[in-house]
């Protein structure tokens, strides 16, 4: 949910929208309190992690002051939205209170909020407002699609009215309510969202007590606090309580392997709180040696969702890890293709990965064991369908339905030359080959370890060994004396110089000496703003600072370029790259954003925000936490 800080909801879309969501979908859209028919003043607000609280009053002057004071507080769980309003007396006379609640539910998937100008065909869409003895209940219908929204209180309304003029089916609940010199009266209010699909919400229960049940499941999550070194740079503690804080409100709900539900990092608030491949994955990667329950679930859940046959609306194939899963109606109705979507390279390789890690970190074959199948599958996509066999690479072909670009730079034209021009399919992009080089290796060790198949790890080792070569033969530029963003369909180098290098370091796939000139190279100035490491180096003319790919600075690509520092015995450069990311944080509250603008630090004083960043996102949350891992060995 997301609120004023008065506790309303406006109904915005665009790049900062607010309501309550659940399942792709807004089912509060409105939530205007007034009170003797004006806008109460906000005289202070608190927000935490799944509730908020505010004190409201009416205007007043010096020698009038406020009759009333309104306490106000909100909680969220499971779906379901309480709030109690209390009005406190502030006079000896007994009053009337005549308080009204604006209220609606638009049921706008959240692809149609977003600020990209796309607009979608809802032929025989109906929405409806039912009034009920204690509120109302919003129903959306079109063809089989039902979801609803139900607003109650306790005391029931004097009066629901339809609001003309303010939406389709808006209503303005309203109370009489008798106030006592010096006394109180309260309204409990329930808002239960029952998206389409979707299981029997939980009982409503007071704010008070939904909040301490949130409280008690985060503290669980966050445990005792992490080992940070003493000489770690200055910020490191804080950021990665941030973080951890921020995952643990980050985590949804998904159907695993053996159809249990466990719950994943989501991606990222607004646009993204579902279960994505990459997203997911390398977040459990980072949170891996601090908790592990995160790629456990992670890989329970991409393990039930992997491809199983050809479908190529939705790209899906068999052995691929999926992308991104929405539960949305125009998922629903395939008017976007994400309902589950394959349309990522880079999916596939990082689930082995990650699994191997798992596996390595926690000491346990059970895991080897259970997704055996589901890995010899993601082998089998790499070599057949992934392009392993065919093009000496993984690659990708634009999806002129989906994403044009399948790598993590997945906006339209992150895949330039440098003066700007989209590179042409099929594309194999530098870091993909890394991941899969990783993968290979990762996986020979589990068939030669926990799977007693020497013959398969043999092949996977030579496999590795072969693809080594021929990228330092295909990718690497002598002039720049760096590797290339990627190869386009013809095989030619896509010559821009771009942050994707930075994450063959963490893969292991270069060499040591070219490694090292690497991350030399990726810590001078037109690269490393001060704060970050961009996307692109500044100078070519394809830079952008306040691009999504194009000169942007990610922290999460920084947290990928950090371990590859690490491990190729670099602490001088982690500790650069740690101390400006974690100043970036101080700036921001101690979490860090998705995405920052690539200005310099000799531009602004502080990160220049990008403006469609989501905040909290889950691989950024998780970034301090690969920095700890990184400062610490």
């Amino acid at each position: 949910m997301v609120l004023g800080a008065d506790g309303s909801l406006t109904g915005r879309g665009g790049a900062r929208p607010d309501g309550l969501f659940q399942r792709d979908a807004r089912h509060l859209s409105h939530w205007v309190l007034t009170v003797n028919g004006a806008a109460p003043l906000l005289l202070v607000t608190s927000t935490h992690e799944a509730s908020a609280h505010q004190v409201l009053a009416p205007i007043g002057t010096r020698d009038e002051p406020p009759p009333f004071t309104i306490f106000r507080e909100q909680a969220l769980s499971q779906g379901l939205l309480t709030e109690q309003l209390r009005i406190v007396s502030n006079r000896a006379e007994a009053a009337t209170v005549v308080l009204c609640l604006t209220v609606d539910a638009d049921f706008a998937d959240q692809f149609e909020l977003r600020s990209d100008k796309r607009s979608y065909e809802k032929t025989g869409a109906h929405p409806t407002a039912a009034v009920r003895p204690d509120g109302v209940a919003f129903t959306y219908a079109r063809g089989s699609w039902r979801s609803h929204t139900t607003v109650s209180a306790t005391p029931a309304p004097s009066a629901v009215l339809p609001l003309d003029g303010d939406g389709v089916t808006a209503q303005r609940l309203e109370w009489h309510l008798e106030l006592p010199g010096h006394g109180t009266t309260d309204i409990a209010l329930r808002v239960t969202a029952r998206p389409h699909g979707a299981p029997e919400p939980a009982t409503p229960v007071h704010p008070s007590r939904a909040t301490a049940e949130n409280a008690r499941d985060t503290a669980a999550f966050l445990g005792s606090q992490l080992p940070v070194p003493p000489e770690s740079p200055a910020g490191l503690a804080s950021a990665c309580a941030r973080g951890l804080k921020d995952l643990a409100g980050l985590r949804v709900p998904a159907i695993g392997v053996d159809g249990e539900e466990v719950l994943v990092p989501g991606a990222g608030v607004p646009w993204f709180l579902t279960l994505f491949g990459r997203d997911s994955l390398l977040t459990s990667f980072f949170s891996l040696p601090y908790r592990p329950e995160l790629a456990a679930g992670t890989l329970s859940a991409l393990a039930a969702t992997q491809g199983t046959v050809h479908d190529p609306v939705r790209k899906e194939q068999p052995g691929r890890i999926v992308h991104e899963i929405r539960h949305g109606e125009l998922a629903h109705f395939r008017q976007v293709p994400y309902g589950r979507y394959y349309g990522a390279v880079d999916s596939t390789p990082l689930f082995l990965v990650l699994l191997e890690e798992y596996v390595h970190s926690t000491g346990g074959p059970a895991a080897a064991t259970r997704f055996e199948q589901h890995a010899r599958a993601a082998v089998g996509w790499m070599f057949r369908d992934g392009g392993l066999d065919e093009h000496g690479y993984l690659v990708y072909s634009p999806d002129p339905d989906g994403l044009v670009n399948q790598n993590w730079k997945d906006s339209d034209g992150a895949i330039c030359s440098p003066d700007g021009t989209q590179a042409q399919g099929p594309i194999a992009v530098a870091e993909v080959q890394g991941y899969a080089y990783d993968a290979l290796v990762r996986t020979a060790r589990l068939a030669r370890c926990q799977w007693n198949d020497v013959e398969y790890a043999n092949r996977l080792e030579a496999a590795a060994a072969d693809l080594r070569d021929r990228f330092m033969r295909d990718f690497w530029m002598d002039e720049p004396d760096f590797p290339a963003l990627a190869l386009d369909g013809r095989g030619r180098q896509v010559v821009s110089l771009a942050s994707d290098a930075g994450h063959l370091l963490w893969s292991g796939i270069l060499d040591e000496p070219f490694a090292h000139r690497v991350g030399r190279r990726l810590l001078e100035p037109d690269f490393f703003s001060g704060w970050a490491i961009r996307t692109l180096a500044a100078g070519q003319a394809a830079y952008h600072p306040l691009s999504y790919h194009r000169g942007s600075a990610w922290p999460h690509d920084n947290a990928l370029i950090a371990l590859g520092l690490a491990r190729y015995g670099m602490p001088d450069e982690v500790r650069s790259l740690a101390t400006g990311l974690l100043e970036a944080a101080g700036h921001h509250s101690d979490r860090l954003p998705e995405v920052m603008a690539g200005y310099a630090r000799s531009d602004h004083p502080q990160p220049v925000p990008y403006l469609h960043s989501c905040s909290p996102q889950a691989w950024a949350a998780a970034t301090p936490l690969a920095l700890l891992t990184a400062l610490s060995q």
